[in-house]
């Protein structure tokens, strides 16, 4: 079976560095050179704006690092995580497993660099729609979530026919 130039693995890779140098330099410009700080909320639609958030925790806020030795232990556990992701990504057999892969990779080590860098995540866009408000994200959150929606639609979707033919050409 030919994968061409672009495998899994390099594909993954790619993804990694394309999602965690997006991620920094949207960061890097919003709050250095825009200044989104002083400027906010930036009302881009009336349901989305861009503001600056702290976030000291993971996901919704939760697992709150106040402390130093609460920070580096969020950031031993991310890298932890990414390396463990890094290990499946390296077995990937499919270029959408290694994309979805590389996606999650770069949007962990983004998230852990504004982490390592300022003690927090620092996210920006915010949807809402009268008093319903959804987390505050930045574009390392949306690589992660796409990068599981695309492992999610590979064993939903792909997998299992495949597993199926493979189950047929064996009888």
């Amino acid at each position: 079976m030919s994968q061409g130039l672009l495998n899994p693995r390099l594909l993954g890779a790619l993804a990694a560095v394309a999602t965690l140098a997006a991620d920094q330099s949207n960061k890097l410009w919003l709050i250095f050179s825009y200044g989104i700080e002083t400027r906010q909320p930036i009302r881009l639609a009336p349901f989305f704006d861009v503001i600056f958030a702290k976030n000291p925790g993971i996901s919704y806020s939760l697992l709150r690092a106040q402390s130093g030795t609460e920070r580096f232990a969020l950031l031993v556990l991310t890298l932890a995580a990414t390396v463990c992701i890094g290990v499946w990504l390296w077995r990937a057999e499919t270029k959408i497993v290694g994309l979805g892969l590389g996606l999650i990779v770069g949007g962990a080590l983004g998230n852990a660099c504004d982490r390592l860098a300022y003690g927090f995540v620092a996210d920006f866009y915010h949807f809402h729609l009268g008093s319903f408000s959804w987390y505050v994200f930045n574009l390392a959150d949306v690589a992660i979530v796409a990068g599981v929606g695309l492992l999610l639609y590979d064993s939903l979707f792909l997998t299992r026919k495949t597993g199926e033919a493979e189950g047929v050409a064996r009888q």
